[in-house]
């Protein structure tokens, strides 16, 4: 357990004054540009805006303090938005809170299994095709506040907001879009003159302006729900055992996507900062976090890179900037909560815009599908699809057998198993052909296996076929990394057919993992260990005496 220190404890080792002003700076920083995005990515994950910030307060504040990474930045994120809004109207507060939960004990066991390197086997073709469907779906979601629309139903599914916006649309407000249109101006245009000050503080300060002052009739979030200024409160959901079944798939999503993101976050923030984090202890982290945030009324979190980035560039250098960006937000929430009810509808939904927008990854997505082998853009298009149509549990699964398979395909068609060039055979040939060619006795045969033997290509065995008169077949295994016991016991297939033909089976250069796999199951000691040759003169030698 010596490598899982959290970085907080490591900082303060050599901790100094010019550090601590650099971190409050940037920490103040980052929680000017957490408020917003909090409130407006609670609104999109269909809970109060004060639950926004209660996540980046407790899980920002325990994710820093026990995190793997000096520069982390955590709280609610967009990856989260329409799980979030699923679970809620399926299973309702207890059951986010009690998934939110269970997903934080699969991170901290992940973390202390060491795991952490393991999230490198998710393809970049499925997180980017997730990523991408994630963006279209909060953008899809947003039509409505950014167009004023109203609803005949509720749906949850994104192709059922599409059909509700295309039924709806002559209830169109033209002065909600307009506050839109503003506060999507603001948020583009304001960074391109002024970094310092965040653009979406200033779109919701300047759009709640214009609706309160000249009394336009647009949807603030104080029209649509209650503002509580309370302070967090600890509370255990109500667990059962048929609401765990229920939400154990939504757990297992919450976990590997809050793992995921994360990671990818740190990945960022290490080549910001030349640092090295601790992707075990920062999964730890991640799960006690999401377990403090869901007991204390809060949402599943991750690390935001967006916020993290922001961090690194105001100078944050320590985990301290991330604890004060928690305890600013606090603040916040105490004193200053009841002003979130100006906030419109619309400038909501502009500010989720532009977050799906930097999220949707399409660049990476267009070159993926402009220049990847099919199997690869196949799997970023099934991700992407099922994450819009459907939700992404199912993305997830369905594209990760999808990329399974068609590796295994892949792996499958790199093995082959063939005939030798004899030497006596390429009388035809140049000198300077002949040179890699060895003499064969003519009572033996010689095969060379290249590639993983696995389930996938053990029928690839079958295809050694003798000619009359032969008495040994030698199988040249040196390019065989490695097999599985499907692949074995094609192998033993082929050596109980030799042996019924009086053929003795000659096994050259076989590598550590085949020989641990053919001792293992009492295959060495089968076909006799002096059958087993160190390189292909060995076993030449071996097959003449025979």
């Amino acid at each position: 357990m010596k490598d899982m220190i959290p970085q907080f404890l490591l900082s303060i080792r050599h901790y100094s004054k010019e550090q601590f002003v650099k971190d409050v700076i940037s920490g103040i920083i980052v929680a000017i540009i957490a408020l917003p995005l909090s409130i407006a990515l609670a609104l999109a994950s269909g809970v109060t805006p004060e639950q926004g910030l209660y996540t980046a307060i407790v899980a920002g504040f325990v994710i820093s303090f026990l995190g793997g990474s000096k520069v982390q930045i955590a709280g609610p994120t967009a990856a989260f938005a329409s799980i979030v809004a699923g679970i809620v109207i399926k299973n309702g507060m207890d059951g986010l809170a009690l998934a939110t939960v269970m997903a934080g004990i699969i991170l901290v066991i992940m973390g202390l299994l060491r795991l952490g390197s393991l999230i490198r086997f998710i393809p970049y073709t499925i997180t980017t095709g997730f990523t991408t469907g994630i963006a279209l779906t909060i953008l899809i979601g947003q039509l409505k506040d950014f167009m004023g629309l109203t609803f005949q139903e509720a749906p949850v599914e994104t192709m059922g907001k599409v059909k509700q916006v295309i039924l709806c649309f002559q209830t169109f407000n033209p002065m909600a879009f307009l506050i839109g249109i503003v506060a999507l101006s603001i948020l583009i245009i304001w960074p391109k003159f002024f970094k310092k000050v965040p653009a979406s503080l200033i779109a919701v300060v300047v759009t709640a302006l214009f609706v309160k002052v000249f009394e336009l009739p647009v949807n603030t979030i104080g029209d649509l729900y209650t503002i509580s200024p309370s302070l967090p409160t600890f509370h255990i959901p109500v667990v059962s055992f048929d609401l765990i079944k229920k939400v154990l798939p939504d757990a297992l999503t919450i976990a590997v996507l809050a793992a995921v993101e994360s990671l990818l976050s740190c990945v960022v923030a290490d080549g910001m900062t030349g640092g090295k984090h601790n992707s075990n202890m920062e999964l730890v982290a991640q799960g006690v976090g999401n377990t403090c945030s869901a007991l204390f009324g809060g949402i599943p979190a991750t690390g935001a890179i967006a916020r993290t980035a922001a961090n690194i560039k105001n100078g944050g250098q320590t985990p301290v900037a991330g604890m004060v960006h928690a305890g600013l937000l606090l603040l916040v929430l105490v004193f200053l909560m009841p002003f979130a009810a100006l906030i419109p509808m619309p400038a909501i939904a502009a500010i989720l815009f532009i977050v799906a927008y930097n999220m949707s990854e399409w660049r990476e997505f267009l070159f993926i599908v402009k220049t990847a082998p099919k199997s690869d853009w196949s799997v970023l298009l099934v991700t992407f699809a099922l994450t819009v149509a459907f939700d992404l549990v199912t993305a997830i699964g369905v594209g990760l057998v999808f990329a399974s398979l068609l590796f295994m395909k892949r792996m499958a068609d790199v093995a082959e198993v063939s005939g030798w060039r004899y030497l006596e055979d390429e009388k035809a040939g140049s000198d300077r052909e002949n040179l890699d060619l060895k003499p064969v006795p003519k009572h033996v045969s010689v095969f060379e296996i290249d590639g993983p033997m696995f389930f996938g290509a053990a029928d690839k065995i079958s295809k050694v076929v003798l000619e009359e008169g032969k008495r040994v077949l030698i199988l040249r295994m040196r390019s065989v990394p490695a097999m599985d016991s499907t692949a074995l016991k094609s192998l033993n297939k082929l050596y109980l057919n030799l042996k019924k033909k009086n053929v003795i089976l000659v096994l050259s250069h076989v590598n550590q993992q085949p020989m641990s796999i053919m001792e293992r199951a009492g295959f060495a000691d089968l076909i006799g260990r002096e059958n087993f040759a160190g390189s292909i003169d060995d076993a030449l030698m071996r097959a003449s005496g025979l």
